[in-house]
């Protein structure tokens, strides 16, 4: 899987560069994440912008990455949700608690820093 991340300013940004987000692939999405929280990051932002398709399992990674973030004093927020993927977050209840935006630059707006 192709996760890479940048840093704005105290915000780092995991690029995910598949289109599918899938269980098969999932681990090394969750891990990249998992590791930043680990190391202390307290504002991550998932750019979803080139998936196109999400799966139960990511759901619940991305519900778990959550509530790590959320533990360690962090955030964790999305950004460029498509509409296929916004609707799995919201059938699955996960939009009420994942924050999403609609671009990059309003996520990153909204860590306020």
């Amino acid at each position: 899987m192709n996760v890479t991340t940048s840093r704005h300013g105290s915000v780092v940004v995991v690029h995910i560069t598949e289109t599918r987000l899938t269980y098969p692939i999932l681990s090394d999405f969750a891990t990249a994440v998992a590791a930043l929280v680990a190391a202390g990051e307290k504002q991550i932002l998932v750019d979803l912008s080139t998936v196109s398709y999400v799966d139960s399992a990511t759901i619940g990674c991305l519900m778990d990455l959550y509530r790590q973030a959320s533990t360690a004093g962090g955030h964790l927020k999305l950004s460029g949700v498509q509409k296929r993927v916004e609707t799995m977050l919201t059938m699955t209840g996960a939009h009420n608690f994942l924050e999403v935006h609609a671009d990059q630059a309003s996520a990153l707006a909204s860590f306020g820093g």
